[in-house]
């Protein structure tokens, strides 16, 4: 009888132990709500008219959005080894998403942004916290992907405070046309490749495209002419949130982008076509009703919660290679 009883007791502590782990790991995998840029400069900066210096704004976006991926509930979740935070998958897909983001940012900011010419000297700060931002995103001890990030956002904070300082002339940014197509350039790579992953998770039968354009190119292994690309069933959800993480911290940066980049966009007749964008973002953070991630075929029963996401981020992408040409016209 007293085995019976505690049995019972067992099966109820592990009942509930599954609900509130349930709750939990519910509650840490809500995606966190977008943001106006502005708004969160008025509340958060400690300079007068901040959106006036050159840099600024984009670098508060980067840090906004790193500390978001270190502070929302449940903290930073891609690391962790002990329930529930080990038994999720959504939300550190999106986070690595996020990060994936910042760090072609990072790069940016490093090489590009900082700079006034390919032979001038790199930003100390920026070269330090581009590899911050680099650390292996499961990394949980000696050091933790968190440590390594939280000294990123420092060096970037010293960075935006020397940028604000009349007193110091070494840390710069230049808001150049060519600057910012560098960095579109990489964000165009990097949702052609999201988009892509979310297409196929419907089957299809892809021709190898990969040489055309110049029929003296090679590679480095044959490979077939036709191929039939589908995403396993297991990743359809994972590649769902890691493309909403990176929309999410695109979505910030662009309007970032917008505010530091307004002349130089308005000059190239661009402005629109970057808000244009920024709309079709603002759609891949819309909430999902659905328990889980459909996957229906095509034009089937079903809902293909990845064929719409490819959709906005396929618009998204077309139009920042509009703009990249435009920023490259005299």
């Amino acid at each position: 009888m007293r085995h019976s009883i505690n049995a019972k007791r067992i099966a109820i502590v592990a009942v509930l132990l599954v609900i509130i782990f349930w709750l939990i790991g519910w509650y840490w995998s809500l995606s966190p709500d977008t943001y106006d840029i502005k708004d969160r400069l008025k509340t958060s900066s400690t300079v007068e008219n901040p959106t006036q210096i050159a840099g600024y704004t984009i670098t508060t976006a980067m840090i906004d959005v790193s500390e978001t991926l270190l502070d929302k509930p449940g903290g930073y979740l891609s690391n962790d080894v002990i329930p529930p935070g080990v038994l999720l998958d959504n939300m550190p897909a999106w986070e690595f998403g996020a990060l994936e983001m910042i760090r072609d940012l990072a790069l940016s900011m490093r090489k590009d942004f900082s700079r006034s010419q390919s032979q001038s000297m790199e930003n100390p700060y920026l070269t330090k916290a581009h590899p911050k931002f680099n650390m292996d995103h499961k990394s949980w001890a000696l050091p933790s992907s968190e440590s390594s990030y939280a000294d990123g956002i420092a060096l970037l904070k010293q960075y935006r405070e020397e940028l604000a300082s009349t007193r110091n002339s070494n840390s710069q940014f230049y808001t150049r046309a060519d600057n910012l197509r560098e960095w579109l350039k990489q964000v165009e790579k990097r949702l052609g490749s999201y988009s892509q992953r979310l297409s196929a998770s419907v089957g299809s039968a892809r021709l190898n495209t990969d040489l055309a354009g110049d029929r003296n190119a090679r590679q480095s292994t044959p490979v077939a002419n036709q191929s039939v690309v589908k995403t396993s069933w297991w990743e359809l959800d994972d590649n769902f949130y890691e493309a909403r993480g990176a929309s999410w911290a695109l979505l910030h940066f662009l309007k970032a982008v917008e505010i530091e980049f307004h002349d130089v966009l308005e000059d190239k007749n661009a402005l629109v076509s970057m808000q244009q964008i920024i709309r079709e973002l603002e759609a891949t953070q819309q909430s999902v009703f659905s328990p889980m991630i459909l996957n229906g075929s095509g034009f089937g029963m079903l809902a293909n919660h990845s064929l719409v996401m490819a959709n906005y981020i396929s618009r998204a992408n077309a139009a920042l290679i509009e703009i990249s040409e435009l920023l490259n016209q005299g």
